[in-house]
């Protein structure tokens, strides 16, 4: 796994991302997001300066990247707007759950950008599935699931990104079948927007006329 990425983590404008919340003071989950930086860093075979996140006086949205030369730039944006609830649907495009690439957030993304360009009225997230038919993760969220015994959350061996609002919940992996996404209590979420009750809808989703990368 590490070769693969360490093999393409030269190609010309490829960054590390990592977006936060900032609380008007301090990024509350920053060191879930440096560990998981300086990991993907390591896999790529990077090196990974010592950073810290500065903010405005205010709640903002943070995004910082991170290049191969170890060049660091911090953006700062309003808050997304706070749904009380997000409606799922599932996206056409499988992911293939032992791509590599699906261990890092970069800007290797495509078949996520896509899909969530292309998101249907009335829905707020698309929800992936792998070649098994298995709940990976959303365009920019973990999935969360009750089947009544507790929350859980899809295994990284099914192939999604290591969350930061995953690893702060500790939940346990379990399975989940995007057949049962109808039958279980969801939630999605990330650590800029924290945890979101969630509702599958069914909608059929046209596949992509030119699929991008799974990532």
């Amino acid at each position: 796994m590490e070769s693969a990425l360490r093999e393409g983590g030269g190609q010309p404008g490829l960054r590390l991302i990592e977006t936060m919340l900032w609380d008007g003071t301090c990024a509350p989950r920053w060191a879930l997001h440096e560990a998981r930086l300086r990991r993907s860093a390591s896999l790529l075979g990077w090196g990974c300066p010592r950073v810290a996140p500065l903010g405005p006086d205010h709640p903002a949205r943070l995004r910082m990247t991170l290049d191969r030369e170890g060049g660091v730039e911090w953006q700062v944006s309003p808050l997304p707007p706070a749904n009380a609830e997000w409606r799922l649907g599932l996206a056409s495009e499988r992911l293939v759950s032992g791509d590599p690439w699906l261990q890092v957030k970069s800007t290797r993304r495509g078949g996520y950008d896509t899909a969530r360009a292309a998101l249907p009225e009335g829905l707020d997230e698309l929800v992936f599935q792998n070649e098994r038919g298995e709940v990976c993760d959303g365009t920019i969220t973990t999935v969360f699931f009750d089947r009544g015994q507790g929350m859980r959350t899809p295994p990284l061996a099914s192939g999604l990104l290591p969350g930061v609002l995953r690893a702060e919940l500790g939940c346990p992996e379990e399975v989940l079948l995007a057949e049962d996404l109808p039958k279980v209590r969801l939630w999605v979420g990330n650590a800029l927007r924290g945890l979101i009750p969630a509702a599958f809808i069914f909608v059929q989703i046209s596949p992509p006329e030119a699929p991008g990368p799974a990532t």
